[in-house]
């Protein structure tokens, strides 16, 4: 059986967006490196669309992805549904945000296939027994700045792979884009939690996850508050396990919720705001969908925790509670 290959899976989406930017709204443009740099949402427009496919590429074309809508209260927003059959490769050996990329005055986030190249990091790749080869990578970049040439053959360099075959997305927290692409990170959010409290993630045979995409907001904190509010008050996942120990997954169930976290309870960004902007003093436990239902295919049993909690999203998009 041919290995899967999420970067070569990946570049065929990649392709869709530098053969039709505008469909997409996107810019794309060579830099000095050869490299190539794909504007979905700091100079250009990006949009749904391109959150979409965003989503795609960071599952390493794992995955399909749907866009939707939720109702919140009497407010009906968009949404995004994501589906993988290859949850442990698709979510944590590509779409997990586990690259920080640093250099000179750049930094960004990067998710997305290349990590299974530069192995970041190299624990998570470890749990999955899982490393991609390939020549050419592709990587995401939660940005609002286009990185540099060093930054570009720093990337290059650590995948293995000549600047020219390097794909870079560029995704700016507040955008559209941005926001759609993030609500994708649900199931995500919950494979890696779960990881966390010490359960296998290769014995997750599929994963289901979908959130709200709530409004963009222009405050940089803002819109980072409202991008983790929609998965951790509003996101919901479902997966399927082969495991042994019903009660076991039943405890797990009850801890892989955002609900668990003392910190729970509020918007994002007042969290954020009391822990002095720094990510170190919040308890890493937030960071899980609102619902999580696990269903035991060896057994037939299935355990939900969790629920969408309203009254924070309609908070955290400054709409009034509703009656």
């Amino acid at each position: 059986m041919p290995k899967i290959s999420v970067n070569r899976n990946a570049f065929k989406l990649v392709k869709k967006l530098c053969d039709n930017p505008d469909d997409y709204g996107v810019t794309v443009e060579t830099a000095e490196t050869g490299t190539y740099l794909i504007d979905a949402g700091i100079e250009s427009t990006g949009g749904f669309l391109a959150g979409k496919i965003i989503t795609e590429i960071c599952l390493g074309g794992l995955g399909e992805v749907t866009l939707s809508s939720m109702r919140i209260g009497r407010t009906v927003l968009p949404s995004i549904l994501v589906f993988t059959d290859h949850p442990a490769i698709a979510t944590l050996g590509s779409q997990l945000a586990g690259w920080r990329v640093k250099a000179a005055k750049y930094a960004a986030v990067g998710s997305g296939p290349a990590r299974a190249l530069a192995l970041k990091p190299k624990p998570v790749f470890r749990k999955i027994a899982y490393k991609d080869e390939s020549d050419v990578a592709v990587l995401v970049l939660e940005t609002s700045k286009k990185p540099g040439k060093e930054t570009v053959m720093n990337i290059a360099e650590t995948c293995g792979v000549n600047p020219e075959n390097l794909y870079l997305v560029l995704a700016p927290t507040a955008s559209v884009a941005g926001f759609t692409q993030i609500s994708g990170r649900t199931a995500e959010t919950g494979i890696h939690k779960l990881t966390e409290l010490g359960f296998n993630p290769q014995l997750i045979t599929h994963a289901w996850g979908c959130a709200p995409i709530l409004p963009v907001h222009p405050d940089a904190v803002e819109a980072m508050g409202r991008s983790n509010d929609a998965i951790l008050y509003g996101g919901v996942a479902y997966y399927v396990v082969n495991y042994d120990d019903d009660e076991k997954l039943n405890d797990l169930a009850e801890k892989s919720v955002s609900q668990s976290s003392e910190q729970y309870g509020r918007p994002f960004a007042e969290i954020f705001e009391e822990a002095d902007r720094d990510f170190y003093k919040i308890d890493p436990g937030i960071f899980a969908p609102a619902v999580v239902t696990i269903n035991n295919a060896r057994t037939g049993r299935t355990f939900t925790a969790g629920e969408i909690n309203t009254d924070v999203l309609l908070k955290s998009i400054q709409v009034e509670k509703e009656n």
